[in-house]
């Protein structure tokens, strides 16, 4: 099984404390995810290290159920989600940039073998970064409308 790897970042404007809240709240987290998720569910907690969550991503007309767990290996920094049914890790990765920041998503798994592994690695990375660049996007509007509030 070979790694599979995706992701994508971008400038947010607005601060990263105020960015990095959003992430780590997973109550506001559905507030900004693309289509491709449905049926977000907080299971456990609610912000940080500890939270649990269940959402449905439906991809290439596959859906896939998750139940993550969410870790901060740099509290302020980095929230990891890593799913209890796959080798699935999810890693949002905040650095400061003065009244910006730059957000980056970076999802890992180990990929199937064979032809099906083949196409997993030729074809998820692309739609992957597709669906974080729109989730990114997505953030970047929610947190600009969270400043004017």
């Amino acid at each position: 099984m070979a790694k599979v790897e995706a992701s994508a970042e971008r400038t947010i404007d607005a601060p990263a404390g105020q960015v990095y809240g959003h992430l780590a709240d997973m109550h506001q987290h559905p507030r900004f995810l693309p289509p491709a998720f449905s049926d977000f569910k907080v299971e456990e907690g609610g912000v940080g290290a500890g939270t649990v969550t269940t959402f449905a991503v439906t991809a290439g007309g596959r859906t896939r159920n998750y139940r993550m767990r969410i870790t901060e290996p740099e509290p302020g920094r980095t929230v990891m989600e890593s799913d209890a049914n796959s080798s699935l890790v999810t890693t949002f990765h905040v650095e400061p940039q003065g009244d910006k920041s730059l957000v980056r998503i970076t999802t890992r798994w180990d990929g199937a073998s064979g032809i099906g592994g083949f196409f997993e690695r030729t074809f998820a990375p692309r739609a992957l970064h597709r669906m974080f660049l729109d989730e990114l996007e997505r953030l970047n509007v929610y947190a600009l409308d969270q400043r004017s509030s």
